[in-house]
């Protein structure tokens, strides 16, 4: 396959919301030894598009400027190293950027193939969201089965695939989300109760449980004292994100008594070889399930590449349930 010069893309004019996202044309990425170029398909939109977008989470040093960090489509060239991908190949990638765009390049290491069974379009919902679920709830959590886990904003792309991944693996599934809609799709995919927290207190129905082993957290804000009270003897509370702030004046007497361990990443700016790690693990504990039917991505809904305004408008309007994808 031979490269074009040029290709369409999706770029940043400025910081700001979904109008600042504009058409242009880029040069196509030339592939590192290591990597591979991408056909990109479909891509997916996720909350750190939108943090870049409002100049609040810059891109890693080397990385494209172009949001986008994953994709699903063909492998369109390789590096001189890559052997593990062919031309032509159907995959779907985690990318350091750049995937607003017709091409984007990625170590080939972060690139799995499509499950068995699974569109282009399904496949562009899976890295970004299965990478940040597997390291934060099994890797770094060290989640088990017959645990209680808490799963805020279970409505969301990384809430129904936490949901999911829990669930297969023995885990009893509690979550919070902000309508009695969406609180009826997380129970349908596996959650033992959903909690409408505009209207219930899950500090009060997890400690009823016995409290929650783990907390999956992207909320922040006054949720990280309320956290705390809500976890068992030995709990676990991974952030991952703090959509209401990450500042909170907490009570370590609390961490200390109950033996409570708070931890928390981020997934961008970790190293190739941790990325790596976590896409090893995907491949051998994750992708068959998928393959066999007992995990699958929550589709939302789909926007056309020059309407990607309208796809982060629709994430940050919070009425989506699952994932939205880009059509490129």
């Amino acid at each position: 396959m031979t490269l074009p010069e040029t290709m369409r893309a999706v770029e940043i004019a400025q910081a700001g919301g979904p109008e600042v996202l504009r058409f242009t044309t880029r040069l196509v990425p030339t592939p590192k030894a290591d990597e591979i170029v991408i056909k990109v398909a479909f891509s997916g939109v996720n909350r750190p598009d939108a943090l870049q977008r409002a100049g609040l989470y810059n891109p890693p040093v080397g990385a494209s400027d172009l949001p986008g960090l994953e994709v699903a489509g063909e492998v369109a060239a390789v590096g001189a190293s890559v052997s593990s991908y062919a031309i032509g190949d159907p995959v779907c990638a985690l990318v350091p950027g750049g995937g607003y765009a017709e091409y984007v390049a990625t170590p080939a290491a972060h690139a799995l193939p499509v499950p068995k069974g699974l569109t282009l379009e399904q496949a562009a919902c899976l890295p970004e969201t299965f990478f940040t679920v597997w390291s934060n709830v099994f890797m770094r959590g060290g989640l088990q089965a017959g645990e209680r886990i808490l799963i805020h904003g279970g409505a969301s792309g990384i809430g129904t695939t936490a949901i999911q991944l829990a669930q297969v693996f023995g885990a009893r599934v509690f979550v919070t989300a902000g309508s009695d809609t969406k609180c009826v799709a997380c129970t349908r995919l596996g959650a033992e109760r959903a909690i409408n927290y505009r209207d219930e207190d899950f500090v009060t129905i997890l400690k009823a449980e016995g409290g929650a082993n783990l907390i999956l957290d992207m909320v922040g804000g006054d949720y990280i004292n309320r956290n705390l009270k809500a976890l068992a003897m030995d709990g676990r509370l991974v952030n991952i994100a703090f959509l209401q702030g990450s500042k909170a004046e907490v009570n370590f007497a609390q961490v200390m008594m109950r033996r409570l361990t708070l931890t928390g990443s981020t997934l961008r700016p970790q190293s190739d070889a941790q990325k790596t790690r976590i896409a090893d693990a995907l491949r051998t504990q994750v992708w068959p399930l998928i393959a066999a039917g007992r995990v699958a991505p929550v589709m939302d809904s789909r926007f056309a590449l020059h309407d990607a305004a309208a796809a982060h408008a629709h994430m940050e309007s919070g009425a989506h349930i699952g994932k939205i994808v880009l059509e490129i």
